[in-house]
């Protein structure tokens, strides 16, 4: 089946209009021709007829004047003959020209009733033709014998009888018979010109209202058309804006079978692979975060996806004792605990924008940095993040029971964070059979090795002094060690970080200071000193266990001094 184009319809529309301009142009013409041809019957015919009347009435009257002329010429004394036989060819020839003129008018009266394509009173007409016959030859018998008996007196002499034949009263009376025939013949050609006015005004009128009646039906089909073709784009219009909008849950109902109906055919198809890109982009988001699964689509957003290397900050998470928790555990439990921990640790990574890595066992990798998070910002944003990731942490304890079924979990179950800033490889990273955006270097294992040590030291969140000293006064932090990690030979200054900056108690400053005090004194050798300034942490916050690891310490090296050349670093082993 064929189907109806836009072309179509558009050729549609100029087509009807077309015809109905050709109609209103073809009963204009035809009644314009009969205006015409009104218009020429009465210029041409009534008018000249009525002509004809009058030069017959004027005639009639020049061949009275010629008449009484040739009187006159012979009554004068001596008679003049010239003249009066002049007069006498005027006299004749007004005759026949009188007779000229009744013919001439009584044709164009004929012509006049034998056309049917006109209006006329006929009946009318008829008379006026019948009269003007009787008045020709009454006219032609009168004049005739009027002649004769004129000629005959004037050749007898008797002048007196011949001037009173002059005041004949029955040329009086042909002459006002002709006169009533062009009175009724005015009327006749007024009537017939009142006739053509009124033709004409209808003419107009029909004009006028045939123009309306096919510019509103002209009107009336191009809006019916248009709607048809403006409705479904109206929609369409609409449609877009939803989608603009990020509303891809609606379509388009397909009311046309033309290209429109065809474009509306392919948005609906458009919208729903969308929709199916979507929910694509929500599941793999579940697994991947949303910001780099936008990346990896629009690889313009990730400029090194292909590599590159950027300072960023990265984070890992662990729980203390979660494996010994885990053990004895169904896999349905150890899944709903398992994704409750995760869900607790990783909301405050994402709100404080960072991205998630991966999540291994009960571990969780993150960083920060562009394009996600200015450079400026990321280990502000990371500490932040490890502050309210302990606090929750400490939450997660009073709940874990509660999921496990049981009235106490054990004490060891703490978070511990380790947080480092350095240079690292960002980029699409893995074989040709599976890919993943990541992050490698020595900050992503310096993060890890941190996160491992909080064992030592019994603490909760340990950074690097590049992401303290980046994070800024953002946090309250306190040196707790200088660490050489595992696969590295230079020791680095590694922090604590206590809590959001303004927010610790004075017990908490104390804590610091004598902290402080410890560790100087515990690099310079002086034990005793050391140990002092320890116990007083542990008097000011007891159960500090990063000071009680440290006095602990001292006290070993109070009985086994270490080597001449030793640093004040303390060297793990451990991965």
């Amino acid at each position: 089946m064929l189907r109806p184009t836009i072309r179509k319809r558009i050729l549609g529309i100029a087509i009807g209009l077309i015809f109905l301009m050709a109609i209103t142009s073809a009963l204009s013409t035809v009644m314009t021709r009969k205006i015409a041809h009104q218009l020429d019957e009465f210029s041409g015919k009534y008018v000249e007829a009525y002509g004809h009347l009058a030069r017959m009435n004027i005639r009639s009257l020049e061949q009275a004047l010629a008449l009484r002329r040739i009187v006159i010429g012979r009554m004068q004394s001596p008679p003049d003959m010239a003249f009066s036989a002049d007069q006498r060819k005027v006299y004749e020839a007004k005759g026949q020209e009188i007779e000229q003129e009744a013919q001439a008018a009584r044709a164009l009266i004929n012509a006049i009733m034998d056309d049917v394509s006109t209006e006329s009173d006929n009946a009318r007409l008829g008379r006026i033709d019948d009269r003007i016959e009787r008045v020709t030859i009454d006219l032609r018998r009168y004049l005739g014998e009027e002649y004769k008996r004129l000629l005959s007196l004037l050749d007898a002499g008797n002048f007196v009888e011949a001037r009173a034949s002059l005041t004949d009263t029955l040329r009086d009376e042909l002459n006002q018979r002709i006169e009533d025939i062009r009175t009724d013949m005015l009327a006749q050609v007024r009537s017939d010109a009142v006739m053509t006015m009124r033709d004409q005004k209808t003419a107009i009128v029909i004009s006028v209202v045939l123009t309306l009646l096919a510019g509103i039906l002209g009107l009336m089909f191009s809006l019916f058309i248009s709607t048809g073709i403006t409705g479904p784009v109206r929609r369409l219009l609409e449609g877009t804006r939803a989608v603009e909008a990020g509303r891809l849950d609606g379509s388009i109902d397909v009311t046309t079978r033309d290209e429109i109906g065809q474009l509306t055919t392919a948005f609906n198809n458009m919208v729903e692979q969308l929709r199916h890109k979507e929910r694509l982009r929500e599941t793999f988001g579940r697994y991947v975060d949303p910001r780099v699964v936008e990346g990896l689509i629009d690889p313009q957003s990730l400029a090194a996806s292909s590599g590159e290397r950027r300072v960023m900050t990265v984070l890992f998470c662990d729980m203390k004792g979660f494996t010994s928790l885990s053990e004895g555990m169904t896999p349905q439990g150890l899944v709903k605990v398992m994704n409750h921990y995760l869900s607790t640790m990783s909301g405050p990574i994402r709100s404080h924008r960072g991205i998630i890595d991966k999540y291994i066992g009960d571990a969780i990798m993150a960083y920060w940095g562009p394009p996600f998070t200015e450079h400026s910002e990321q280990a502000r944003l990371a500490c932040l993040a490890a502050v309210e990731m302990a606090d929750r942490g400490k939450a997660l304890r009073t709940e874990l029971p509660e999921l496990l079924g049981v009235r106490t979990v054990p004490s060891d179950c703490e978070v511990r964070i380790g947080i480092a800033t350095g240079e690292v490889l960002v980029g699409s990273i893995g074989s040709e059979f599976m890919m993943s955006y990541t992050v490698m270097g020595d900050a992503v294992n310096l993060a890890s090795r941190l996160e491992n040590a909080n064992k030592i030291y019994g603490s909760h969140s340990l950074a690097s002094e590049p992401a303290i000293i980046a994070a800024g006064d953002a946090v309250e932090a306190r040196e707790i060690d200088r660490l050489v990690v595992a696969g590295q030979t230079r020791p680095e200054a590694v922090f604590e970080i206590i809590g959001r900056a303004g927010e610790l108690t004075e017990k908490q400053l104390e804590l610091l200071a004598r902290y402080a005090e410890g560790l100087a004194a515990y690099r310079a050798r002086r034990w005793d000193d050391a140990r002092r300034a320890f116990q007083a942490a542990l008097e000011a916050v007891p159960g500090d266990e990063p000071s009680n690891a440290m006095a602990q310490r001292v006290e070993n090296f109070q009985a086994n001094p270490p080597a001449a050349d030793w640093d004040g670093a303390w060297r793990l082993d451990q991965k």
